[in-house]
């Protein structure tokens, strides 16, 4: 296993891409602390990782709360003597235009998407140094941290900031031996994720049909990746095999970002 006996904390473990890391890190050997704003996400992540054979912890924690951050690390270092790995995946969708979005709104998804993930860097990072161990941290941004989208100006411009949060916080780190990377994913299938719901004992989300077809059909693969697929780069990436590999963004995302969308030669 590429991670046993390394203790990961995965933020943002909703049945969906957070949970599907968790699980995908645990599945390699690593004992998971999840942690969500909603209680119920962090436990029965927790739950399902134990009922599979691995260790794990929920933990309920407002990313955007410094003093609750600090205590969710200390409470990890405490149950688990440290941490090895971070991955900050904590986020709030939707959006609206730049003309729309109240500041409100705006400040609370800059604060999730962006600050979140520097506060759980930060104490993270704290608690790695004094480790004196190398540490893994990785940072779930998106293709809309690539390009632009009408109607979604907080998303796209906390996940562009996550890029750049990245490759300072990698070099701030690496004279400590913790790598710092990002991870974009796309628009996910959503099957996984409901199949996960249903085995924590929920009710079956509604299938969104219409829409991933329409994604399928614009991705170059044709295919849209699922959490599992994430779970693998993420695992890669907090292993030893990317040992010489920081302040680097690899993409999951199907080839979504390489394509050239207006205009396709000889296109069906």
């Amino acid at each position: 296993m590429k991670l046993a006996g390394k203790v990961a904390i995965v933020t943002g473990t909703s049945p969906n891409i957070g949970a599907g890391i968790a699980q995908g890190l645990a599945d390699e050997g690593a004992t998971v602390v999840c942690v969500d704003l909603v209680p119920e996400n962090a436990q029965e992540c927790a739950a399902w990782i134990k009922s599979r054979g691995g260790e794990a912890l929920g933990i309920a924690c407002d990313v955007t709360d410094e003093a609750q951050v600090a205590a969710m690390v200390t409470r990890a270092r405490e149950t688990y003597r440290g941490v090895d790995i971070l991955v900050n995946n904590a986020g709030i969708l939707g959006g609206l235009s730049v003309l729309e979005m109240p500041l409100d709104r705006w400040t609370r998804q800059i604060a999730v998407n962006l600050t979140g993930a520097f506060l759980c860097t930060k104490h993270v990072g704290r608690l790695m140094v004094e480790q004196g161990r190398p540490g893994s941290i990785i940072v779930i941004v998106s293709t809309a941290g690539h390009q632009g989208q009408a109607g979604n100006i907080g998303y796209c411009t906390s996940k562009s900031g996550l890029l750049n949060f990245t490759r300072a916080a990698a070099m701030d780190l690496a004279k400590h031996r913790i790598r710092v990377n990002s991870l974009t994913p796309t628009a996910t299938d959503s099957e996984e994720a409901a199949e996960r719901a249903v085995a924590w004992g929920r009710q079956r989300p509604e299938r969104r049909g219409g829409a991933m077809l329409d994604f399928r059909k614009m991705v170059p693969t044709g295919q849209l990746p699922s959490p599992r697929h994430y779970a693998r780069a993420a695992v890669f990436l907090a292993s030893d095999d990317a040992e010489m590999i920081t302040g680097f963004d690899l993409r999951v995302d199907a080839g979504a970002i390489a394509k050239y969308w207006p205009w396709v030669p000889h296109a069906d």
